[in-house]
Formats: structure tokens, sequence, C-alpha cells
């Protein structure tokens, strides 16, 4: 029997979804909980299982669309009926837009997650009929079952056709570019614009009106734009064209998204780690040989911002339009170069943990990210985020803050170097610290005094430095 598979939802902040590779081919066979496609999102790249046993019939959504969670992606052949996939979902029949119920059923799957729990939610009205929703059912739909609604289903679909809906991705990547959705042209499913169709029309050098051109745009810009962009439409001599990932698409516009609404300002300390070196070094081996786990500066770190921030609680807050939210949670993001891109798990509540707790944690999250393995609810949530650009050899940096957190702060490299000391030359173990902070949040000085915050905390630390 055909089953409609969706894209299940993953989180109340992940509203869509981009297709990044199928697993599984049409005609091949696949087994209940198997993983069927990758999906990327704006959070974190995952494994979809399917729910069912049986064989692939159709793919619905191809390779590099972007489609709402709820929206159908794959077509199975199969005996099963749609069962737990790891937080027991619920499942319920519902009538996909024009097919018959007789011929294909479709499932919401509620809570449907690849690695963990993470929350569920409604399929897509532009796709589902309300009216065929059907809590706690488990068995297909009956064709008999959507009998004398057709008035209820037109109304549905005249409702929808009036009131074009929008994901925020798209709402917000509009309005940054000042671009008028009624001229974009729609490619998604069901006639839904997609993140692509509007980067397309942007890349076309084509704006919403003149009057937002003329306030938004300084004089000639848009026509050395155009240009570039006609210049740009395909490889020249010299030049070769590589295809954005959906995971490099997401990041460069996450960057733009925090650069043209944040107003970023720097800031940057020196700090004296020769305590800190000596005393990691006196303990490393046996720490690594207790736990199983390297023992580097991070977590050391880690655990002076998070004390600090306790005393700076506007460092660890967002902007709120007309008010400053602060967070009452400290949850550290970390930022990893993993294979496909920059992601940024996060340590919750980094701040009830010890440093060995905090090498752990961290170490784990790591590893996660470079093989691929993290869960939505490892990249939710953060409140602050820490990026070790030291670790690449770096000195000094300006970093992009994590929207829309208040600030992110990076350690440099760890370098011996020559300085004055009770008026003596003397060789330490110095580094940077640097952060970019949101001038809406924060001024010079509040920032100023987190830095110097971190700094003592720092410099304070040896021998008598708990671990535990």
């Amino acid at each position: 029997m055909p089953i409609i598979i969706e894209l299940p939802h993953v989180g109340e902040s992940v509203v869509e979804g981009t297709i990044g590779k199928w697993l599984k081919q049409p005609g091949d066979t696949i087994r209940r909980f198997e993983p069927l496609v990758e999906v990327v999102t704006d959070k974190v790249t995952m494994e979809v299982p399917s729910p069912v046993g049986g064989s692939l019939l159709k793919i619905l959504a191809q390779e590099g669309e972007t489609i709402p969670m709820g929206a159908p992606i794959a077509e199975i052949d199969s005996p099963d009926t749609p069962a737990t996939v790891m937080t027991n979902p619920v499942l319920e029949p519902v009538d996909l837009g024009g097919r018959s119920p007789a011929a294909t059923t479709g499932y919401l799957l509620h809570d449907i997650a690849p690695v963990g729990p993470t929350g569920g939610g409604m399929a897509d009205p532009a796709a589902l009929d309300p009216s065929a929703l059907d809590a706690g059912a488990v068995a297909p739909a009956e064709a008999g079952d959507h009998a004398g609604q057709p008035d209820t289903q037109a109304s549905v679909a005249q409702t929808m056709e009036r009131t074009p809906r929008y994901s925020p991705a798209v709402r917000r990547l509009a309005q940054e570019h000042n671009v008028d959705l009624s001229r974009v042209t729609a490619t998604g499913m069901g006639g839904r614009i997609t993140r692509d169709d509007v980067l397309k029309f942007i890349e076309g050098g084509v704006q919403a009106s003149p009057e937002a051109t003329t306030m938004t745009e300084p004089a000639g810009s848009r026509t050395a734009r155009d240009s570039a962009s006609e210049s740009g439409s395909g490889p020249i001599a010299g030049e070769e064209h590589v295809a954005l990932t959906p995971v490099r698409r997401m990041i460069a516009e996450a960057m733009v998204r925090s650069v043209s609404q944040i107003p970023h300002a720097w800031s940057m300390i020196e700090v004296d780690l020769t305590g800190l070196v000596n005393f990691r070094n006196q303990v490393r081996a046996g720490f690594q040989k207790k736990e199983g786990v390297d023992l580097t500066f991070l977590p050391f770190v880690i655990k002076a911002v998070v004390e600090s921030l306790k005393e700076h609680p506007t460092l660890n807050a967002s902007w709120g339009g007309d008010k400053i939210i602060l967070k009452n949670r400290v949850n550290i993001g970390i930022a990893v170069a993993a294979p496909a891109g920059l992601v940024v798990p996060v340590i919750h509540d980094a701040d009830r943990l010890s440093v060995a707790g905090l090498a752990a944690a961290s170490r784990d999250l790591t590893l996660r990210a470079r093989d691929n393995k993290l869960d939505i609810k490892d990249v939710e949530g953060g409140t602050f985020t820490l990026n070790n650009t030291g670790a690449l050899g770096s000195t000094v940096s300006q970093p992009i803050i994590n929207h829309p957190q208040a600030a992110i702060l990076t350690t440099e490299a760890i370098q011996k170097r020559p300085v004055v000391r009770d008026d003596a030359i003397a060789i330490r173990s110095m580094m940077n610290l640097c952060i970019s902070f949101d001038h809406r949040i924060n001024d010079g000085a509040e920032c100023g005094g987190f830095l110097l915050a971190v700094k003592t905390r720092l410099e304070a630390m040896g021998p008598d430095t708990p671990i535990y």
C-alpha cells in the first residue's frame, strides 16, 4: 500500500528544511527506521529514518529543494502501519491535497527525530486538509472518510489562495533585500516561495520597487550590483564557479543576517596564562588517564566565561526591539569547524559544570559535530558563543555575533612573549581575548568589565584551581 512520508517536525524554531541527499532511490528496499534522507536545517544536518519498511516508489522533494516541515517528501510501498519512531509518535491519517485517499494515504508523523526527542508539530496547512485530521488514529483513511466535505476543502483552498504563506526565512530574506514577494516566481511545493526563489530574484538584480531602492541604496550602487551580477552569470577565463551546498548557503544567510541586523562593536584584552599553562601541564597526563579525555585550555576558559557572565548579565542577553532580554540560563555555544561547514553545538547550563565536566561536554559535542551526529537539541538555546580561533594559529580576530545573541568571544593562540613584570622583562605565556558585542545592548564599559572579569579569573588559575 502506498504511504506518503512527510518531513517531520523537529523543533518549534525549525520551520523548514533543505533536502541534502537521498540515501535511497526509487526501487530500493528500505527497512523500518533505516535512514532515508539527509535534511539540512538552519541549525543542524540530520538523517530522517523511514517509519515503515518497504520499497521506495517515488521521491517527492528533490535534493537542494527547501520545503516546510510537514511537507511530503517520499512515497513508499509498504504493508506496514507507520509505528513508533524513537518517541512514540501519534499517527494521523490525512488526505494529501488532490490525491485520492483510496490511492495514497498520508501520515502526519509527530515527534519523529533521527537522534532523539525534539518535539513535534502540525503539518503544513497548505498541503494537508485540516478537516481530515483524526487524532490518535493509526489505520489508513478510507475513500469514504472525506465524503461530504468538498465545501470545506474548497473553502480552505480559497483561503490559502487569497492569503499567501511565507516561511520566516523567506520573509526575513525578503525584508533584508527589500523584495516584493508578489513579484517572485514560486517553484516550491503547492506554489510556495522558497529561499532559493528569493535568492534567484535578488541575483537577478531586481528590487521591490523604485521607492525601496531609493531609500535603501546609495546612488550608483544598484548599477554596480547589476553589472557584477551580469558579469558573474557564468565562468570566464581563469575562474571556476563552485555551487553552494545547502549548509554553505545557510551559513551565508546567517552571517548576512547578523551583520545587517546587529551593530557590531569590537574589543580585545591581553591575558597572562603562565600560571594556568604550568598547572595544566602538571595535571594533564593524570586527567587523561583517569577520564579518558584530553584536558585542553578550553574548559578553563569556559569556566571563567560562565562565572563572569553571571556578574555581567547583559552579555548573556538578546535584543528584544523595545527591551533587552536577559537569559537566566547560561548556555555556551562552541564554534566547531565540521566537514560540511561551521556549526555551533551548545553546552546547556554550563555554569553548573566543573572544569572536568566542561572538558567532557565540549569533547563530546566536538566529536559528534565532526561526525555529523548532532541532534537538534544540541544546537538550540545558546545564549553566548565561544570561538577558539587560536587553534588555527590566529592571534587577533573579529568574530561575527551568533544572531540573536549579545556577544561572541574568541580565544587566540597562546604565545610566549616578552612582557614587563615588576619593572623587568619576563617571558610569559600570553593570549588575546577578542570580543564582538551588540552595541545596542552593551557599551564599551560593560564589555570592558566583562573582559576584565574573564582575564582576572584566568590569571588566577593555578595549583589551587579545582578541576572537579
